[in-house]
């Protein structure tokens, strides 16, 4: 019987759209054809780790590490592989006595990439302390203004300060990943800062610039609402409002659904909507190549937690996010293994970074 790769192979040669198949198989990537990539990428990572378990030549701060040993391990490298095992140890030196798991800064995203990560090797209780103690910390890093400032629920990278969608989200999945209910006072909070930062004028979003979003923005997601107010901010757009973003759209939606949010919620609706808009695995949608590999982790998240195998786009064309995503990542992988970003903006220019999120994305790309 022929898969799909196979339908779509045969129609290309006879200049037919593979759609034009009703029935066929889905070619999610098949253990062999990740295998071979995630081989290829183990072995750049061994090259590219230093003696103390890092992947800088100067001690970096730990969440890079935590985000590699995570995406290994999701992708079936074992615990007790020598890349995985050092990077851990590098991980335990870096927990702080207040719970945190961070270095020189950058607190709250730090220990949130750590957080899911010794939640992935807790086998047998081992890392329950860290864990609790490591919940306590970023929740304590939450603003905790009054719900009636934009500021409220969120979450910057070192705490109350200068909240964000990125860092609010990584919060949140790094929370429930723990076992936080999703009905925990911090999930509640940070929905109502996840709201305020799309492109949805309604009863959870009052803000200005939500009622200045243009009919390609509504739906989507910003990265700092708070721009709406800053004259000089490049996410403006020509109606004053602010312009939404491939990456922090997939962010929020991915917030919503992990925290229980139904796919009936006006919210979800016009994130998914915007998304359907949008559809890409090429270029990160409002801001093209820039964060890329960071927008291939949200996007895959995002995706697996909406449950949709195929994926119509808003002109109907069904796509196997899955394949596509995967094919995308192996065309692009270099020949060491890595994967890197021509454009160096949030330091995506270094190969070890980029080839984290890209092995993240990865994971998520087998068929359940």
């Amino acid at each position: 019987m022929l898969t799909r790769r196979d339908w779509m192979k045969t129609a290309a040669a006879a200049g037919v759209a593979a759609t034009a198949f009703p029935c066929r198989a889905l070619a999610a990537p098949t253990a062999a054809d990740t295998k071979e990539v995630v081989d290829k990428a183990l072995g750049f990572l061994k090259a590219a780790q230093q003696p103390g378990g890092d992947f800088f030549p100067k001690a970096g701060e730990p969440g890079l590490t935590a985000l590699i040993v995570s995406s290994l391990l999701r992708n079936g490298v074992p615990a007790d592989n020598p890349v995985v095992a050092k990077g851990v140890e590098y991980l335990e030196k870096n927990v702080q006595k207040d719970g945190g798991v961070y270095g020189r800064g950058q607190a709250n995203y730090m220990t949130n990439l750590a957080l899911m990560t010794f939640k992935e090797l807790n086998t047998g209780g081992k890392y329950d302390k860290v864990i609790e103690n490591a919940v306590k910390f970023v929740k304590g890093l939450q603003n905790d203004a009054d719900d009636k400032k934009l500021e409220s629920g969120g979450v910057g990278y070192d705490g109350k300060t200068r909240p964000d969608l990125s860092n609010t989200h990584f919060m949140v999945e790094a929370l429930l990943a723990a076992g936080v209910s999703k009905d925990d006072p911090s999930i509640k909070k940070a929905l109502v800062y996840v709201s305020r930062c799309q492109n949805l004028k309604s009863e959870f979003n009052d803000q200005p610039f939500a009622a200045k979003a243009s009919e390609d923005d509504a739906g989507g997601f910003v990265y700092n609402p708070a721009d709406q107010d800053n004259a000089k901010s490049q996410k403006k757009t020509p109606e004053g409002g602010l312009r939404s973003e491939g990456a922090m759209t997939y962010a929020g939606l991915k917030s919503f659904l992990y925290a229980g949010v139904g796919k009936d919620d006006k919210r979800v609706k016009a994130a998914v909507a915007w998304v359907r808009k949008h559809y890409s695995v090429t270029e990160n949608p409002g801001q093209k190549d820039s964060g890329l590999f960071y927008y291939y982790g949200t996007f895959a998240k995002a995706m697996d937690a909406l449950g949709e195998d195929e994926f119509a786009d808003a002109k109907g064309t069904k796509h196997d996010w899955r394949q596509e995503l995967f094919d995308q990542l192996k065309k692009t992988q270099k020949p060491d293994g890595s994967w890197v970003n021509a454009n160096n903006a949030f330091l995506e220019g270094v190969p070890v970074l980029a080839t984290a999120f890209a092995l993240m994305a990865i994971s998520y790309c087998k068929k359940k």
